[in-house]
């Protein structure tokens, strides 16, 4: 029994000690609220990845797709293959692969575990924010994700195909998985930028005007980033990943006019009458 306790007490994270009037815990039941919560996240990692190994074959299709796609795409013009390298290569493809794809569907818990230490910390109005950017955050992450998907087929395409006619393009799978990883990463982040906007609008920080005054600028700074971030080297991919970084700036900016002049009806100031050069009062 005293063994049974002791694994239920280790993923208990309940204080200890009584809770103060305004709310403050103890610093050594915030210690034990963080070990329970990174528990119980590993537990869940470690659950996922077992379920991993399970359907191993069916995540090695999805992750083998687009440079199967970009294959067919090259046709008979350029002779590709992929290897994996080593005794022990296939073995740690498959923890590799299995331990992301571990992470990416356990992601919602461990992001609410890491949630639910931060926000007894907040004040309301900031709690209040911060569930509005995970409400959108996730799905935001997620379409970018997809995009980056779709687009990866075309961009193996492109560069593969720099492969003289006189030579075979031999493609090592831990490569190609560190690739394909850093592309769906860079476009789903990507994603998340002009939302990180509109939360600095909203806490104040960042003003419409101001967004307007540097659009140009901002413009170009988007397909610089696309440029830089994305793996492969080819202009379908960067135009890919700034078309839709644009339209989400654009509209980050409608939603930054709006709340600026709700925040300013409210306040009885009329921005109109304000120049670009002087400072508001929000």
């Amino acid at each position: 029994m005293s063994v049974v306790s002791g694994i239920v007490g280790f993923f208990d994270g309940s204080p200890r000690h009584p809770v103060g009037a305004d709310g403050r815990m103890a610093l050594s039941d915030h210690l034990r609220e963080l070990r329970a919560r990174i528990v119980r996240s590993v537990a869940i990692l470690v659950v996922a990845f077992f379920v991993g190994l399970a359907f191993y074959d069916q995540l090695l299709d999805l992750v083998l797709t687009p440079y199967n796609d970009a294959r067919e795409g090259l046709g008979d013009t350029t002779q590709t293959s992929a290897y994996v390298a080593g005794a022990t290569g296939p073995l740690m493809l498959q923890l590799k692969l299995c331990g992301v794809a571990a992470m990416v569907v356990s992601s919602p818990y461990w992001l609410y575990q890491l949630w639910a230490f931060i926000v007894p910390g907040l004040h309301p109005g900031e709690k209040k924010w911060t569930r509005v950017f995970t409400a959108i955050a996730g799905p935001l992450f997620f379409v970018g994700v997809a995009t980056g998907y779709y687009v990866l087929p075309k961009g193996l395409e492109v560069l593969i195909g720099f492969t003289p006619a006189e030579l075979s393009n031999l493609v090592e799978f831990g490569d190609y998985f560190s690739f394909f990883t850093r592309m769906l990463l860079v476009f789903g982040i990507a994603f998340e930028i002009p939302l990180f906007v509109i939360m600095l609008n909203l806490a104040g920080v960042v003003s419409a005007k101001q967004l307007a005054r540097f659009r140009a600028w901002i413009i170009l700074g988007t397909f610089v980033f696309a440029a830089v971030a994305t793996p492969s080297t080819d202009p379908f991919s960067m135009l890919m990943l700034a078309a839709p970084m644009l339209v989400l700036f654009v509209l980050a900016e409608v939603i930054a006019h709006f709340t600026d002049r709700l925040r300013a009806r409210r306040r009885g100031i009329d921005l109109s009458e304000l120049s670009d050069d002087e400072i508001s009062p929000l």
